[in-house]
């Protein structure tokens, strides 16, 4: 068993300022992640991409290097293809690499785990040709494989940075379906004073909205009742705007309506999570420092709330920042000067954050689907289904899982968890908070019985 100050799980930008925040502050570290290189899904493959696959993917993407080259520290043991799937008291982790299980301890344990794209189910959502935009942007970083033939649905800024990639790369979406209204734009500007301190973002967005028009790509906005078509495959996306039917012939649909913290790892070692109302999600109690009630366990990035990468690589600075003083290699002072300006880029970054959440909101049509439309994708398990669980007296999604094993797939609950919350708050009368969430317990992931005899067992601490 590999003993260190500090385990970081997640190599994505929280995840790898961390590290080097914390090794420059005379820690150990060991750096888990389950991609075969550092990045996490927003720098992902950014240590092999080229400069063509770079040239594609813009300026922001190349942010990543630096904290990628970050990790060539003495006192930082990079761990890739590391599934973590069971986490015990006192930070011992036990994951899987190269099929092989192992144990890890560590003195303080940081979650940076990211988000998930927020599932959208609407019907023939599970049929073949459909993903989400973020599926098709790894697609593009990994392996530089573009979708032919395609067009995004949904809200949210990552549709025009997924088009406008595809522009670049020679092939321009069909058309971008947009959910958010006038409405909403209208509402977002009682958050206009932060969108205005937070202007890089807002300028971003007009520059990847200005290629979209350059490349001719139609955009149809306030859209609804959207629904795929086709009987083994995708054949068309049809939807309505101001009562008027439209439908596109298309080989991919492209869905995405916003991501959301990925809590799955947190929730397992028992972290309270409170519901988010403006980003319609669950988030987990911390601290201005990202130290969670569970004693010394951090959290930092887009798993602790959405900000972006950049808000997330200054939390993760900052969570190592105040583990080190705890571990007594850094004072007081010395951990406060350095926080300081983290802090305040920190502010800058997360103050557009309200203008964006209330513009481009979720799409109401997924967030309560009809009856026949699947939610849950692992157990096939329908709005319907769920809403008859709350009619039998379930309150909670554990409570329902009895009845219709939501939750139980190979997903443990991360893609479906959230609609069902949903769906059973409409239904019960109840907030989402009362409602609740999955009780997520390890394997957090599929282990096999080879790699729990991997760990021997004079590895454990305490026998079990």
């Amino acid at each position: 068993m590999t003993e260190t100050d500090l385990v970081i799980i997640g190599a994505g930008p929280a995840g790898m300022a961390a590290a080097r925040q914390a090794a420059d502050a005379g820690l150990s570290v060991v750096l888990l992640d389950e991609q075969p290189g550092p990045g996490g899904q927003i720098y992902r493959d950014i240590t092999r991409a080229s400069p063509t696959r770079r040239a594609l993917l813009g300026k922001e993407y190349d942010k990543g290097t630096s904290l990628a080259e970050g990790l060539q520290h003495p006192d930082i043991t990079h761990i890739s293809g590391a599934v973590v799937w069971q986490i015990e008291g006192d930070a011992q982790v036990a994951y899987t690499a190269n099929g092989v299980g192992a144990l890890v301890t560590g003195k303080r344990l940081l979650i940076a785990t990211g988000a998930l794209e927020r599932p959208m189910p609407v019907p023939g959502w599970t049929l073949p040709g459909v993903m989400t935009a973020g599926a098709a942007q790894i697609l593009l970083k990994q392996s530089g494989l573009v979708v032919e033939n395609a067009v995004l649905a949904g809200a949210g800024p990552l549709l025009y940075l997924v088009a406008a990639q595809m522009c670049r790369a020679g092939t321009p979406p069909l058309a971008l379906v947009e959910t958010q209204a006038a409405s909403d734009r209208l509402s977002a500007l009682r958050h206009g004073a932060g969108a205005l301190r937070g202007w890089r973002y807002l300028l971003k967005g007009l520059g990847l909205l200005r290629e979209l028009r350059r490349a001719g790509v139609k955009r149809y906005t306030g859209a609804d009742d959207i629904a795929i078509e086709g009987s083994t495959h995708a054949e068309a996306l049809r939807f309505s705007v101001k009562g008027r039917t439209h439908r596109l012939p298309c080989d991919t649909v492209l869905l995405h309506h916003g991501v959301v913290p990925n809590t799955q790892v947190a929730r397992g070692l028992g972290v309270p999570h409170r519901w988010h109302a403006g980003q319609g999600a669950f988030c987990p109690e911390r601290n201005d420092w990202g130290g969670t009630p569970v004693d010394g366990v951090f959290i930092a990035g887009d798993g602790a709330g959405i900000g972006g990468a950049e808000a997330a690589a200054n939390a993760g600075r900052l969570s190592a920042l105040e583990i080190a003083r705890q571990l007594a290699t850094l004072t007081l002072a010395e951990r406060d000067a350095a926080a300081k300006p983290l802090r305040r880029r920190l502010r800058r970054d997360l103050a557009a954050r309200p203008f964006l959440d209330r513009a481009y909101p979720p799409y109401a049509g997924a967030l309560s689907p009809a009856d026949d439309t699947i939610v849950c994708r692992c157990e096939e398990v329908t709005a319907g289904d769920i809403r008859g669980m709350a009619r039998l007296g379930c309150r909670g999604p554990s409570q329902a899982k009895a009845f219709g094993r939501q939750g139980m797939g190979p997903c443990q609950g991360r893609y479906c968890g959230l609609t069902v919350t949903g769906l059973l708050a409409a239904e019960t009368g109840q907030s989402p908070d009362q409602t609740g969430y999955y009780r997520i317990r390890p394997p957090f992931k599929p282990v096999t019985l080879q790699e729990l005899a991997d760990i021997a067992p004079d590895q454990l601490t305490r026998g079990d």
